[in-house]
């Protein structure tokens, strides 16, 4: 029964992930792709858009580290997957701010000769290095121990130059 249980766990895991994968796709298509399929309710990249964005950055970046842990088959995270991830984290954090800064008045549009708050050059330029960010998190969280016990830096441990292959 516990067999069953897990290829049902895993089923579910893996129905989550791509669906989650999926809708960030669909999500972040939409908002770069609205002008062009004839959805924009604004001339330019609205707050609706924006935010549909950022919630589709999310939905994608959550996918990929369900992804990637379920390649690691319940073995320890190491102390770079742990960097990694808190890295992607602070990634979209910093993707919100950057996205939602005039919406929450720390922008550059928010005075009143602007009709309305839109994306500058400095919040795309925000929201290119919290890619970056995000990237390089996942990138570390992948190149992490994976399935191995124990980190492959255990040469530094043992003081001889080499790692024992495990």
């Amino acid at each position: 029964m516990s067999g069953e249980e897990n290829s049902k766990s895993a089923n579910l895991r893996r129905n989550v992930t791509l669906g989650l994968f999926g809708i960030g796709l669909i999500l972040i298509m939409l908002s770069l792709g609205a002008e062009f399929i004839g959805l924009d309710i604004t001339p330019g990249f609205g707050m609706v858009q924006m935010f549909q964005l950022l919630v589709g950055l999310t939905a994608l970046t959550l996918s990929l580290f369900m992804y990637i842990k379920s390649l690691r088959h319940n073995t320890p995270r190491s102390l770079q997957a742990d960097i990694g991830v808190r890295l992607a984290a602070t990634g979209l954090v910093f993707a919100y701010v950057s996205g939602l800064s005039d919406l929450i008045s720390i922008g550059t549009h928010v005075e009143p000769q602007f009709e309305r708050p839109f994306v500058g050059p400095l919040q795309l330029g925000g929201l290119a290095l919290a890619g970056f960010v995000i990237i390089v998190g996942l990138a570390l969280y992948y190149t992490s121990r994976g399935t191995r016990p124990k980190s492959s830096m255990e040469f530094i441990v043992n003081g001889n130059g080499k790692a024992k292959k495990s």
